[in-house]
């Protein structure tokens, strides 16, 4: 079924931002120097083609991270390039659990549309073990997944091919409330697509459904983990961004979702926004991609979504419904 755009206002849904979500810190006083890094550190990327797929260049990267270590992904490249035309760039992030492979189709349906993509490995898929683990460990995950993304468009920038005037981040889930917190922080891309995502963690294990991992810990290790977790909760940053759009996409039957947090993270968010809603569930699926095709095409020029998404989405497997 086709989305429902929201227009005017989300304060019909009637439902008021969370004061331990969003807290009291104003934009001046947000740490922001915790996600700096010296962009003059060399990238060391090492890049290596693992297939061709429906005229969609697929390459294994790795870069130097800052925090340490070396971030992972994948970057997908138009095969068909006019020599000296440089196409928009775009910094794709994977929810939880999962890593970048999981949004290859995705990401190779926009290489497909004509734009130059890296989904990025969050630092929990770099690593064995649960991807929460309620420990400080996972702030400092988190703090560095912001860097590591920052370096992806980097990468883009520093690419002949690519138009830094005209790039995107895409994120899903907590790739979706991950883009929260990188919005102010990265004021480079044109326009943040943000895909069934909540406030952040602390939000999602606040919920009653969701809270029994934190009921589990002992009240000291749980108090540790807000405490690190706290000050960068995606839903306390998002507000603070400047110069770029939002385009939000939630799902009226998601089960990892509530919809009171949806709505709280889209109210947080500064105009220009867009929000719409599908009677799906929190995997979305084709209505929501020919939607965000449809974005992407009127915020960066990518070719508009049509026949080439049927030609990359041949097969069930690659576009799921």
């Amino acid at each position: 079924m086709r989305a429902v755009l929201i227009v005017v206002s989300l304060a019909a849904f009637g439902i008021a931002r969370r004061a331990a979500q969003v807290g009291a810190l104003t934009c001046p006083s947000l740490p922001l120097a915790t996600f700096s890094y010296d962009r003059a550190l060399p990238l060391d990327l090492r890049d290596s083609t693992a297939k061709t797929q429906d005229g969609v260049e697929i390459h294994a990267i790795s870069f130097a991270s800052p925090r340490g270590g070396r971030a992972t992904g994948l970057l997908f490249v138009p095969e068909q390039r006019s020599p000296g035309v440089r196409l928009p760039g775009l910094v794709m992030q994977h929810g939880m659990p999962g890593k970048a492979e999981y949004v290859s189709w995705v990401s190779g349906n926009i290489a497909h549309h004509g734009a130059i993509v890296v989904a990025l490995d969050a630092p929990f898929a770099r690593r064995t073990g649960d991807p929460v683990r309620f420990t400080p460990q996972d702030s400092a995950e988190q703090v560095q997944l912001i860097v590591d993304l920052q370096r992806a468009f980097d990468l883009l920038t520093r690419r002949p091919d690519v138009d830094a005037a005209r790039l995107a981040f895409v994120g899903r889930s907590y790739g979706a409330a991950i883009g929260g917190l990188l919005a102010p922080v990265e004021h480079r891309p044109r326009t943040y697509v943000l895909i069934v995502g909540d406030g952040g963690l602390v939000t999602h294990y606040s919920v009653p459904g969701h809270r029994a991992a934190l009921d589990s810990l002992s009240p000291e290790k749980r108090e540790r983990w807000l405490a690190a977790m706290r000050p960068i909760e995606p839903i306390r940053y998002i507000g603070c961004a400047t110069r770029t759009s939002f385009f939000f996409q939630a799902a009226r039957k998601d089960e990892l979702v509530t919809a009171n947090d949806a709505v709280a993270f889209q109210r947080a968010a500064p105009k220009p926004k867009v929000v719409r809603w599908y009677d799906l569930d929190h995997n979305l699926g084709w209505p929501a991609i020919m939607d965000e095709l449809d974005w992407l095409h009127r915020s960066l020029g990518t070719a508009p979504a049509g026949a080439n998404a049927d030609m990359w989405c041949a097969t069930k497997e690659r576009c799921p419904e």
